[in-house]
């Protein structure tokens, strides 16, 4: 007799996932940074064994041109499995790819030819803003009841912006999350501790003061984000504000622990306006509160002013810019980008008050410019998004941030790369020499996702 079975890529707990086999595909969001050509979901071969191995192997372009692929998600994950809202037979097969910005909404079915995946739906601006008042669609995660998808702004690119669902199913976007918002107006990442009830955002900036590239008043006005909110997950209202002070710009990448039982995670700051350095800072509960604590800073860098670009040549050194990190799915490692310098750094953080630096390489950076065991000659741009394996053992990353500040960091531009490392299996980390992806000049990469979860796709209900 036939059974009705969960998704095989579905896994009840963290440790259960790391057990999963390994990926063989990645998918890519490319955008072209002239708006001249649609962007893309490329799809390349992450399979050793392969003989495409390291290669662009397919895709699909956008129907349209200048969304700006950025951050985007599955449709449905092992969250399927939690207790609370049960989908158990829901497949990982769509994903949900905003346009960050045209505020289209693109759902891509992977599932009959997972080497060229085909556009099934896309959900106009119009829509999105009628139900939900919010544009500029940027991260998307797959929760237990639904779609969660954060926006910058609102219709106007103006505050504020928030978060809004969609159903599993048919993709209608249904409408706004928050019932409460308090205090809070700027608009990022999202996360939640479903064991605690919890929800967690972060801050960047309106899309009036984003889209054109970082605006140096509003930057040194301290008027980015610098603050986490912490929420209520059932309520959907507002509990909590924690000010990083004005000091602290650009509150970014939230990644709390897979553990279900650990009430904690980590989030980057790119900037502090005293130093140009960048820091990581781990939330915590304390007591019936939450609470922060900085626990990694990476100071500048001094550098030749002649070097540097417009932008940095008065402060003669190389901000680290921290604009991604992310945790492997045993809570051990934390893997931090540091767009400005060319790193990428590795943390043992069993302990997450007490980091330990335990691997390092450098790739690209603004004035390092360092190249790779694969490439030929010096490289641009610097490790940016991160993605991780299920089981840890190794590290994918891409060279653009976003188009509007790749040009003010780099001003004469960045060819695209996407880099493999392998992992230790006590720490360490080292290129993968076959692995290195020159991206066609026509599009930059930025986010990765791999094919039946990775890292920073999935949340758990069971330890």
């Amino acid at each position: 007799m036939a059974r009705w079975t969960p998704d095989p890529t579905f896994y009840p707990s963290p440790r259960l996932a790391a057990k999963a086999p390994a990926e063989t595909l990645a998918y890519v969001a490319a955008f072209a940074p002239k708006r001249d050509v649609p962007d893309a979901i490329a799809v390349v071969d992450v399979d050793p064994s392969s003989p495409t191995y390291s290669k662009i192997v397919g895709g699909v372009d956008m129907p349209q041109t200048g969304d700006e692929l950025h951050h985007y998600g599955w449709n449905a994950c092992s969250s399927c499995l939690c207790p609370n809202a049960p989908h158990p037979h829901t497949e990982r097969r769509y994903l949900v790819v905003p346009g960050l910005r045209s505020s289209r909404i693109h759902i891509i079915d992977t599932k009959p030819n997972p080497k060229s995946p085909s556009i099934v739906r896309v959900i106009e601006p119009a829509e999105m803003i009628e139900a939900t008042g919010y544009s500029r669609p940027h991260t998307v995660h797959c929760g237990p009841d639904g779609i969660y998808v954060s926006a910058l702004g609102d219709a106007k690119g103006d505050a504020p912006g928030g978060v809004f669902l969609m159903d599993p199913e048919s993709f209608d976007v249904l409408g706004r999350w928050e019932v409460e918002r308090g205090p809070q107006r700027l608009a990022y990442d999202f996360w939640w501790h479903l064991g605690y009830d919890t929800v967690v955002t972060s801050e960047w900036g309106t899309p009036n003061t984003v889209e054109n590239g970082l605006m140096p008043e509003i930057l040194l006005g301290a008027q980015y984000g610098r603050r986490l909110h912490f929420w209520d997950l059932q309520k959907r209202k507002h509990l909590q504000e924690i000010d990083f002070g004005p000091d602290y710009q650009l509150v970014f990448e939230l990644r709390p622990a897979h553990d279900p039982t650990k009430a904690y995670g980590f989030v980057n700051c790119v900037i502090s306006l005293k130093d140009l350095s960048a820091s990581i800072w781990t939330w915590y509960r304390d007591g019936d509160n939450w609470a922060v604590r900085k626990v990694i800073e990476i100071p500048a860098e001094p550098a030749d002013p002649d070097l540097l670009p417009p932008v940095l040549k008065g402060f003669k050194a190389v901000p680290p810019l921290v604009s991604d990190i992310d945790l492997s799915m045993d809570d051990r490692f934390l893997y931090v980008a540091c767009w400005g310098t060319g790193d990428l750094r590795q943390y043992d953080v069993s302990d997450p008050f007490n980091p330990k630096l335990t691997g390092k390489v450098r790739i690209g950076g603004i004035v390092s410019r360092a190249s790779h065991p694969a490439a030929s000659g010096p490289l641009s741009g610097g490790p940016q998004m991160v993605e991780i394996s299920r089981d840890g053992r190794r590290v994918y990353f891409t060279n653009s941030l976003y188009g509007a500040v790749d040009p003010q960091f780099y001003p004469a531009g960045i060819d695209g790369w996407m880099v493999k490392l392998d992992v230790g299996p006590d720490g360490g980390i080292d290129f993968d020499q076959r692995f290195f992806v020159a991206w066609p000049e026509s599009h930059r990469p930025h986010q990765v996702r791999l094919q039946g979860g990775d890292c920073s796709s999935d949340s758990y209900c069971y330890p």
